[in-house]
């Protein structure tokens, strides 16, 4: 059926259910799965909703198609080393269907990760739904994710799936996971083990088949130790971890990064900036940058708004000093290799010159941190004269 009218959804209808069979069947296109004896109401409800449904796939498929042509790796922007290693492990995710874990700080991209895994894998025709666990009320939490039957409580005034049925045959992004009540993380373990929803005021469990994409700012190991977060939920998240540094650890990508949001803004606000000058790249290169890559899309969003027919100036960052000259006569690569000597000298310092654990916080390998050390003429212990 599914070959010859792919658009027309399909019902199974059984009396010798299984939830093997109500899986594969799922899995294999069926809209939805039920089990005799049927009330009629219940099966006209079902071929309603399973028709809406329908619709709506119909009337998102070209959505889909503008978001999947937003989410591809070249959106995925950065040089780091360890931009490059998460890039690759990125691709190989998206060729399969495990939970992924994605960690760090506000602001590192990782709902942007979690759309590239998805809109670049088989089941990219399927819905991608991100959900914000924090933003979620704990009262509401339940009824948002596996969905409630009318009446269920008050103000359930009619029948509602939740974020796991919406997003049957995609992946669901459950972003701020950390934030989810220890009852709520009962009920997902359960689904993610039995992979089946019931929805609040029902009984009876229905199937589902989704991808897990969870994300974090927060230590869960930390969270687990301290009886906040159930272990075997993070065992069961945690298959492959995505760790996202910082931008203040990535710095060398900051120069792309503006320039890339740059021409985003410039293009969307209709104007004509001549780039970055040197003054002002320096200082983003100096910047702390505690948003992180959304911070720095803000700074640049801000500054375009500001400069007029001219280069991006001092003066139209939030944190820069316009009495500062412009140009000090240093180009952009100058710049860059200045702060990246401060910054590999502070990390040496910082690790009292232990060279293998400076290059593994620094996201590099040992003999990529010698040559930088040669190139860019730092002292390789605290006996030696700084070149400088």
């Amino acid at each position: 059926l599914q070959q010859l009218a792919s658009q027309t959804p399909v019902i199974v209808i059984t009396a010798f259910g299984t939830v093997e069979n109500a899986v594969a069947a799922m899995r294999g296109g069926a809209a939805d799965y039920l089990l005799k004896p049927m009330q009629f109401d219940e099966v006209l409800l079902r071929i309603r909703r399973a028709l809406e449904f329908g619709e709506m796939r119909r009337n998102r498929r070209f959505l889909t198609e503008q978001l999947a042509a937003n989410s591809t790796f070249q959106d995925l922007i950065g040089e780091a080393p360890a931009m490059l290693e998460l890039f690759d492990l990125t691709r190989k995710l998206s060729g399969v269907r495990s939970s992924v874990l994605i960690v760090g700080e506000s602001g590192t991209g990782k709902e942007l990760f979690a759309r590239a895994i998805h809109y670049n894998g088989a089941s990219r025709d399927n819905h991608f739904v991100a959900v914000n666990c924090g933003a979620i009320p704990d009262s509401l939490i339940e009824s948002e994710l596996f969905g409630h039957r009318r009446g269920a409580f008050t103000g359930a005034v009619a029948d509602r799936i939740g974020y796991f049925e919406a997003a049957n045959g995609g992946t669901l992004f459950l972003d701020e996971i950390s934030t989810l009540p220890l009852a709520v993380q009962s009920s997902l373990l359960r689904v993610l083990e039995e992979r089946m929803v019931v929805p609040v005021g029902d009984t009876r469990p229905r199937p589902v088949d989704v991808r897990i994409i969870a994300a974090s700012n927060q230590d869960l190991h930390a969270l687990v130790r301290e009886k906040i977060f159930r272990e075997d939920l993070l065992y069961r998240l945690d298959v492959v971890r995505l760790e996202l540094p910082p931008l203040r650890e990535r710095r060398e990508d900051i120069p792309k990064l503006a320039h890339h949001f740059l021409e985003k803004y410039t293009r969307e606000m209709n104007k004509r900036i001549s780039g970055i000058s040197n003054n002002a790249m320096r200082a983003l290169l100096d910047h702390e940058w505690r948003g992180n890559v959304r911070e720095l899309e803000n700074v640049i969003e801000r500054a375009v708004i500001f400069a007029e027919d001219r280069d991006i100036r001092l003066k139209d960052l939030p944190f820069g000093a316009p009495d500062i000259p412009e140009d000090l006569g240093e180009d952009l690569k100058e710049a860059v290799h200045r702060f990246e000597r401060q910054h590999i000298l502070a990390g040496l310092k910082h690790h009292d010159y232990d060279k293998a654990e400076t290059a593994r916080h620094l996201g590099i390998g040992l003999s990529s941190l010698y040559r930088k050390l040669d190139e860019l003429k730092i002292p390789k212990d605290d006996q030696e004269p700084d070149a400088e």
